[in-house]
């Protein structure tokens, strides 16, 4: 059984306090977050599992769109940097992305990352299959991190826990010594986090981290930030941030550049902000972001978020929120098996 801190009466003023979206809390809490650097990239400590991460970590989806080798370039130029948060998952690029981590991960490359994939299972069986797969692909006999893919329906969590569900598989393969740390993933709903969160308080469980879409336009629509941050934070969860840029939508609004939008999302209280690189310069800009990262004051943070204000208001560039077209599990539903 696992202790677990009550979150009712959480109020907005306490997610201020927090992460200050529109304060220089934010930027306090994002710097106490910072242990140390390494290749001028600073490192944070992932929640209450005490483990050191990159501030930025490389994102597993996009290493599959370059060539191979040129992915293995990036990898090993971005562990080289500084970069040791590695993210991948089961499904993406039918496992591809995941051989090819694998495969950049040798030469001793493997020992200097923290690596964590995903996985899509709801059930026992399919669950497990899938874990074992992730770790031949991978080339590892075990995964620092293992997280449950896409819980984007408020029913996922349910399933997971239920009898002869995911769950049971993820204890088993970390009592294997084949997992060492567990979290759950979503882009659509924050209160389907909460919900994940809440029914695992149910059955005495506390996730190590959670994956989230945290960006400048989050805090305007349907906000994980506002809304599944503080809880997180409170449970000492590893706060995972993904899609920096909305999946390069950002960019189409014109109101930030992409080095504001890393720094946004890097000044919330994150572990580790997740983004894609499949291209030297995508790497070199993540680099950028990292080192040149500083606490946002106040001021500043409400500068961005009066720029993009108008821009996020109905969602329309966080597709992943209002759209089918990121739900990967529902275009695959075979892959929940």
């Amino acid at each position: 059984m696992f202790d677990f801190m009550d979150t009712t009466g959480y109020t907005r003023r306490d997610f201020v306090k927090l992460t200050a979206a529109a304060g220089i809390a934010v930027g306090t809490s994002a710097s106490a977050l910072a242990a140390e650097k390494r290749g001028d990239v600073p490192y944070r400590t992932l929640g209450r599992t005490g483990e050191k991460v990159s501030c930025i970590g490389l994102g597993g989806f996009h290493i599959g769109n370059p060539a191979e080798d040129e992915a293995t370039k990036i990898i090993r130029t971005a562990v080289d940097s500084g970069i040791n948060f590695m993210d991948n998952c089961w499904d993406y690029h039918d496992g591809d992305s995941e051989v090819r981590m694998g495969k950049a991960l040798k030469d001793g490359y493997r020992d200097k990352v923290f690596l964590m994939t995903k996985i899509d299972g709801r059930h026992k069986a399919a669950a497990a299959k899938q874990i074992d797969e992730s770790l031949k692909r991978l080339q590892t006999d075990h995964l620092d991190l293992l997280q449950m893919h896409e819980i984007i329906r408020f029913e996922d969590p349910d399933v997971i826990f239920a009898p002869g569900g995911a769950m049971e598989a993820l204890a088993d393969a970390k009592q294997a010594g084949k997992i060492r740390y567990i979290g759950f993933t979503g882009h659509k709903d924050p209160q389907i986090h909460l919900r994940c969160i809440e029914v695992a308080e149910q059955h005495g469980f506390t996730f190590d981290t959670v994956q989230m879409p945290l960006n400048v336009l989050d805090a305007h629509f349907r906000s994980f930030g506002h809304h599944v941050v503080p809880v997180a934070v409170k449970k000492q969860m590893g706060i995972l941030g993904m899609k920096p840029l909305a999946a390069g939508h950002v960019l189409k609004t014109n109101t930030v550049s992409a080095i504001e939008a890393l720094h946004y999302a890097m000044n919330l209280p994150t572990s580790v902000v997740i983004t894609g690189m499949e291209s030297m310069e995508n790497l070199q800009q993540a680099l950028q972001a990292a080192r040149t990262f500083k606490p946002l004051t106040a001021g500043e943070v409400k500068q961005l978020l009066a720029r993009t204000a108008e821009a996020a208001a109905t969602g329309k560039f966080e597709k992943f929120k209002t759209t089918s077209n990121y739900d990967g599990t529902a275009h695959n539903p075979k892959w929940l098996g």
